[in-house]
């Protein structure tokens, strides 16, 4: 498996529109089966493609990373953080997406992408990482705390899908701590 970073999307104009389209198909179609992604709906190709190019222009000004994990030249799974905007809170990141195709869940490709958004964090001088996950969403949940994660607090019914309501799970991995 090759894990690509922001700079390796940028470079390549014909790789970075694979990744777009690739990366909306993903997260369709984890949608579409009720992944805990942000989305009630699949999102549409232009609004994951906007949210790439602001995630990857924000990578350029060191205010976010982003990795690609790609197995056999298919991209099986994409990640991001973004630091906080608010001045006081800027030297802290929060991870927004980790997704990985359905077809590679339990291969180890969540804890490779979220392995190298953490050591980015370090490397971008991050104190605090921090996350939100859907409760019921065990897996990432159990991935996130066998990588230091540790739950700082919990909205109870927070989360909205339809009719059913999901308590909101807050994480953080303080890399201060950490060698």
């Amino acid at each position: 498996m090759d894990i690509l970073d922001a700079g390796d999307l940028a470079a390549d104009t014909e790789l970075r529109n694979r990744f777009a389209g690739s990366a909306h198909r993903i997260l369709a179609d984890l949608v579409a089966s009720g992944a805990a992604l942000g989305w009630t709906e699949p999102p549409s190709p232009d609004e994951v493609t906007t949210l790439l190019d602001h995630v990857i222009a924000a990578a350029r000004d060191g205010d976010a990373a982003l990795r690609a994990a790609y197995s056999g030249g298919r991209l099986v799974g994409l990640g991001y953080w973004t630091r906080y905007g608010r001045p006081t809170h800027r030297p802290h990141a929060d991870l927004e997406k980790l997704a990985v195709d359905a077809a590679a869940h339990g291969l180890g490709t969540g804890r490779a992408l979220a392995r190298a958004l953490i050591a980015d964090a370090r490397e971008a001088g991050v104190e605090v990482l921090t996350l939100d996950a859907r409760g019921d969403n065990v897996g990432a949940l159990r991935l996130y705390a066998s990588l230091g994660f540790t739950e700082y607090g919990r909205l109870p019914g927070f989360v909205a899908v339809g009719e059913r309501r999901y308590d909101k799970v807050f994480q953080m991995l303080d890399l201060r701590q950490q060698p």
